[in-house]
């Protein structure tokens, strides 16, 4: 696969400020976007980072896919030992799809999400150093984001830890386990990447917002955001995806890898509540990993913002 290139000539690249012209934000968001990206961490998000029990992260493969990933550990394993850097002491699991993209050079979209507060702020670099105990992120884009169709969860006690079974195929061959945890989820994570560059985000929206059919075809839409567009301005750019599913209470970890596109306008748009737009997402492959989170989380308040938007029936 050849190098990335940089596509960035200012605090948004070519597919984030066609999105954003598409939305008729382009003007404002220069503005906004000079103002909230930095290259670096202020202190609140230094801070921020080692409250967390999981980070979200998102990177490319060995075949140039992209995936969206977690990794887990006890407060603090997440710490900046300066501005610009971010220590993880924590490995990917053998198994995971982008196990092998945690390495000198590697472009890597890190999320932190607190469920009991609702608090995210992002993270993208460069992983600069690699070991037994983890790596380390140079900092290249750091900015926070709104609590928007974010659920509060609380996390509970958990049963032994039992070994993971894993399964991984092609689209069309997803499990039945597999489409019923998406047709109930009310929260996923979506890793985009394009250029030198990668990123995960955050979506949530009422259980069954996400619908998939029997081939291998995802259906949600995209609410009012920050009109930042990271995601939409990726795929813009590069149409791969990777999907994270989450069974909180069973601890099942869904990797959906593919091909997204973007509904800009029709009847799928005006008939769903909420939706701006919608996005259709083509699954190539999947791992199924049933078990591999040894963390669980109760659900303890949905989002007061699903009230206006809908879901699949």
């Amino acid at each position: 696969m050849d190098a990335p290139r940089s596509i960035h000539s200012g605090p948004f690249h070519a597919g984030e400020t066609a999105a954003q012209e598409r939305a008729g934000v382009r003007a404002q968001m220069e503005k906004v976007g000079a103002i909230a990206l930095r290259d670096y961490m202020p202190q609140q998000h230094r801070d921020f980072f080692p409250l967390l029990t999981m980070l979200f992260v998102g990177a490319r493969d060995g075949q140039g896919d992209v995936w969206a990933s977690a990794l887990w550990g006890e407060a603090g394993f997440v710490r900046s030992p300066d501005p610009v850097s971010l220590r993880v002491g924590a490995q990917l699991q053998p198994g995971d799809p982008i196990a092998s993209a945690i390495r000198p050079g590697h472009a890597l979209g890190g999320l932190g999400l607190q469920f009991e507060t609702r608090r995210r702020n992002r993270v993208n670099g460069i992983v600069s150093t690699a070991d037994a105990e983890g790596f380390t992120l140079d900092v290249r884009q750091s900015f926070g984001n709104c609590a928007k169709y974010i659920q509060t969860r609380e996390r509970i006690d958990a049963p032994e830890p039992r070994m993971p079974d894993m399964t991984a195929g092609d689209g069309a061959a997803l499990p039945a386990a597999a489409r019923a945890l998406i047709r109930r989820s009310d929260t996923f994570f979506i890793a985009s990447a394009a250029g030198d560059a990668a990123d995960v985000s955050h979506r949530g929206g009422r259980p069954g917002f996400v619908q998939v059919d029997t081939d291998g075809v995802l259906m949600w839409p995209d609410f009012q955001g920050n009109n930042f567009f990271n995601s939409i301005g990726n795929l813009l750019v590069d149409a791969r995806a990777g999907l994270l599913f989450i069974d909180f209470e069973q601890g099942d970890l869904l990797h959906l890898g593919g091909r997204t596109e973007v509904v800009w306008d029709g009847p799928q748009v005006t008939g769903f509540p909420g939706a701006r737009r919608m996005l259709r997402f083509v699954i190539g492959r999947y791992v199924f990993r049933r078990g591999a989170l040894p963390m669980r989380w109760a659900l303890r308040e949905p989002s007061p913002h699903l009230a206006a938007t809908g879901r699949f029936e």
